[in-house]
């Protein structure tokens, strides 16, 4: 009778792996879900970012979309052996900006917070003057997401 449930043991792992495995895969191949705000002087996209460190995230300004890539990894748990592989590790997020957006990319923040979102600030150009309400300049094409220092600001106006 040992036999049947070894059987049956290993068969429900196989399905449970293959099952987590398909769901892993389906959740990479959706886009990041995203919400984008206005302000009168920035856009601020807001990704869900689960699981995400400063180092797993990459964010880019292409074409009039902010772009974000989020590399994630599975932690070991010593003395746990992987039943259900259902997270997936590498997710894709975009958004369109509005056609008429007139932004400065050079001085936009990334920020990671503690509750797993990503939020990307990208300052609007005043078209009168060309100035915009940044603190700072950062590379047009690729950003660093600064951590949430847990103050509780919504980190908006930190820079990357």
């Amino acid at each position: 009778m040992s036999f049947i449930r070894d059987i049956g043991e290993s068969l429900g792992s196989t399905v449970l792996e293959s099952v987590g495995r398909a769901m892993g895969r389906a959740q990479e191949r959706t886009s990041l879900p995203v919400d984008l705000l206005e302000s009168d002087n920035a856009y601020l996209a807001v990704f869900d970012a689960p699981g995400a460190t400063g180092r797993d995230v990459q964010v880019q300004y292409h074409d009039g979309a902010v772009e974000v890539r989020i590399d994630r990894f599975r932690g070991f748990y010593e003395g746990f052996e992987m039943r259900y592989p259902g997270r997936g590790l590498a997710l894709d997020g975009r958004v369109e900006l509005p056609a008429d957006a007139r932004v400065d990319a050079e001085a936009a923040t990334a920020t990671l917070t503690d509750d797993g979102t990503l939020q990307v600030r990208v300052p609007k150009v005043d078209a009168a003057d060309g100035s915009h309400d940044a603190d700072g300049s950062h590379d047009a094409d690729e950003w660093e997401p600064k951590a949430d220092d847990g103050s509780g600001d919504d980190g908006s106006d930190d820079e990357a």
